[in-house]
């Protein structure tokens, strides 16, 4: 019994990695493409702002009730029904002529695409224990990153060679296929697996997680991430086309690859070692993802110069890779001090902090676009990324200074998820 749940539970976290790749490469890919858009639909950096801001905006808003679904239906179900939904939406943007039924899709994308992490996380979370689901979660990252690359590029060269309307027929066809394969591999957690739960869930027990430190320091550290997160998916193929003039294909490689090859390295480096030394002690996890931080924050600061094409490069990997390697123990954290009843729900207001936070850097990057630049606007997001930082641990402490005062046989895992217990999750 144990080695079957050990072979499904490592398939689920492939075909998790598959799909998350397809979602985050249907959402982006678009980025690839700005230049013939701006051609063939003659849409401005306004409207160029606007599709990447009204996705998240989207996105955000329909999380948290996508969490709370999740968390009181089959997730393997939401994720299936997500990824056709999605799929379909992503075919239908081939058929657009305008910038406004362009925009009308990204937001019906949004509103598709919502409901797969949190139910896709916490379907993760059933079957992997602390003592792999960080690795777990680490690769489900690099699938999404991995899709980042392959949907930059994919768009890039097809908007090149077959018109960009091609880009959204196959990635949306993909999506159909992948559904199908998704039937016959994932399963939600058999009743005796799945973790049982006495804990508070709805509306309370979401006041219950804002009392709770170390989930206000990911969901606040998180939305500061985001915001130089999306500045630069959004904007730097555009960067590195306009700047550099290179072609289609190549910025929008030449971008993804350097962002997603590190956050993947990051990712699945970052949740090897989190597994290994923070397990069972979400004080541990908080305090590597502040280290992650941390170090992460200085190398983004070489857009502020002339810097060259290759410095700019190795900045943007460092910053990505050390970045992933923290910020990969996020999800792990939400997912211990929010115990199983409430997990999703808890993921869901991540994700929508993280869009709605997104949104806004999509377009203060637009904003500073027309008075001072790209790259002034890219060397902006250290600041953020130290307060994110900070913020993580002041929570670190804060946790360091409860945990003393529990008795002997309470754990920190106990105090963080505001219940009694002898045990961690």
């Amino acid at each position: 019994m144990v080695s079957k749940h050990m072979a499904l539970k490592w398939k689920i976290a492939a075909m998790v990695f598959a799909i998350a790749a397809l979602n985050y490469a249907d959402r982006t890919a678009i980025a690839s493409v700005f230049p013939l858009l701006r051609t063939e639909l003659g849409i401005t950096d306004a409207v160029i702002a606007g599709i990447g801001s009204l996705f998240l905006w989207s996105y955000a808003i329909g999380s948290p009730f996508a969490g709370y679904i999740a968390d009181r239906f089959s997730r393997t179900r939401i994720v299936i029904i997500s990824l056709v939904t999605w799929s379909a939406v992503t075919a239908l943007t081939a058929l657009v002529h305008s910038s406004s039924a362009l925009l009308a899709t990204r937001v019906l994308l949004g509103v598709a695409e919502c409901a797969y992490l949190p139910a896709a996380i916490a379907l993760l979370a059933e079957h992997h224990g602390p003592e792999t689901r960080a690795t777990a979660m680490g690769f489900h990252i690099a699938g999404m990153n991995l899709g980042l690359i392959g949907g930059s590029a994919l768009a890039g060269y097809l908007g090149q060679q077959l018109g960009w309307r091609m880009d959204f027929v196959v990635l949306g066809g993909f999506g159909f296929v992948l559904a199908i394969m998704a039937l016959f591999v994932l399963r939600d957690a058999p009743r005796e697996l799945a973790e049982v739960s006495t804990e508070t869930s709805g509306l309370a027990g979401v006041f219950r997680l804002l009392r709770v430190p170390a989930y206000v320091a990911v969901i606040v550290s998180a939305m500061l991430i985001a915001v130089g997160t999306w500045m630069l998916l959004n904007w730097l193929p555009l960067y590195f086309y306009d700047r550099f003039h290179l072609s289609l294909a190549m910025s929008g490689l030449s971008s993804s690859s350097l962002l997603q090859a590190a956050a993947i390295l990051g990712a699945v480096v970052g949740g090897y070692i989190s597994d290994r030394f923070t397990a069972n002690f979400p004080t541990r996890r908080v305090l590597f993802l502040a280290l992650g931080y941390f170090c992460a924050a200085p190398f983004l600061l070489t857009f502020l110069g002339n810097s060259s094409l290759g410095v700019l490069n190795v900045s943007i990997f460092s910053y990505s890779f050390l970045k992933g390697v923290g910020s990969v123990s996020e999800c792990p954290i939400i997912c211990e001090v929010a115990g199983p009843r409430l997990r999703s729900t808890g993921l869901g207001i991540l994700n929508m902090m993280n869009c709605l936070a997104g949104g806004i850097g999509i377009a203060w990057a637009g904003f500073l676009k027309r008075d001072y630049g790209l790259g002034f606007a890219f060397g902006t997001i250290p600041i953020n990324v130290v307060a994110a930082g900070l913020v993580v641990l002041a929570a670190y402490f804060i946790m360091r200074r409860e945990e003393h005062r529990l008795p002997a046989n309470e754990t920190v895992a106990a105090f963080a998820a505001g219940r009694p217990s002898s045990k961690p999750y």
